[in-house]
């Protein structure tokens, strides 16, 4: 089984409850451990702190998120027979999280958004899509709104036709667990890459097709070139087209330039995306 562990982030809001939900039914399908996080950082100012206005307030919100946590993970324990591990963390959250992942040796990390769309893309991001360039573990992205539901096709998104094994071979022991069927696609921009690169692509896909299939006996895989102008609508397309329910991509560490000038796709897809979406580091 490739899933031990798997870490399941909460503020108590809807948005978590669903990415909540969506890790406790995957644990499951999975046979993995639960370990649901919350993080506590303390708000104020070292006057405030010294006045003490602010230390009697921050006292009572973290006893009530210790009990919220332990009430949380009772109700997962009746409702759904699933034993969960409560961790709370006091400080940043990114600093939970990479706590949490030395603490147990997670497998993965499963988090919610607050919502999509071009508002939010144009905020300063989530903590879901700020972790995902800097998380050397795979995490799984629920939209807001979005209720539990058994992958049964999920789509692996490439441009670099990864031949990784232990990055292909997460994706497809875990679409095997699921019992899912696996997609594969390669996109091509119709404005900014080169004619060259719509031939390549065309050229190295039949290949990559027949090497996943033999690879991993999918014999039902189904492989596609996809081209237009706009990335994230082309996509949307295709998953809505072939009823998609989870989508795979992959995150590359690039310098800060790149990053200013050249967004992630993957991050761009975190605002867009009405189904899960599953972000694994490059190695």
């Amino acid at each position: 089984m490739i899933m031990k562990k798997i870490l399941v982030t909460t503020d108590f809001s809807a948005a978590a409850d669903n990415a909540v939900n969506f890790a406790v039914q995957s644990s499951k399908l999975l046979s993995a451990e639960l370990i649901l996080l919350h993080a506590f950082e303390i708000k104020g100012n070292l006057y405030t702190d010294y006045a003490g206005v602010n230390k009697e307030f921050n006292q009572e919100m973290l006893d009530e998120g210790i009990k919220k946590l332990e009430e949380r993970t009772k109700e997962i324990a009746e409702k759904d027979g699933v034993q969960v591990i409560p961790y709370f963390f006091k400080g940043v959250f990114n600093d939970a999280v990479k706590q949490a992942k030395e603490d147990y040796d997670v497998s993965m990390i499963i988090m919610g958004t607050r919502g999509h769309g071009i508002l939010v893309e144009k905020l300063w991001g989530n903590k879901a899509t700020s972790l995902m360039g800097k998380s050397d573990i795979p995490i799984l992205v629920i939209p807001a709104g979005y209720e539990w539901k058994k992958p049964q096709k999920i789509l692996f998104s490439t441009n670099h036709f990864e031949k990784d094994s232990a990055t292909l071979d997460f994706v497809f022991e875990l679409a095997g667990q699921y019992l899912a069927k696996m997609y594969v696609t390669v996109f091509t921009d119709e404005d900014d890459d080169l004619a060259g690169t719509f031939l390549e692509h065309k050229r190295q896909l039949p290949k990559y097709e027949k090497m996943l299939k033999e690879t991993y006996n999918e014999e039902t895989l189904v492989a596609a070139n996809l081209f237009g102008t706009e990335f994230e609508d082309t996509m949307e397309d295709y998953i809505k087209d072939h009823e998609i329910d989870m989508l795979v991509m992959i995150t590359y560490q690039r310098n800060f330039w790149d990053r200013l000038f050249h967004p992630s796709r993957t991050k761009m897809m975190s605002y867009h995306s009405h189904i899960p979406l599953l972000a694994i580091p490059a190695k």
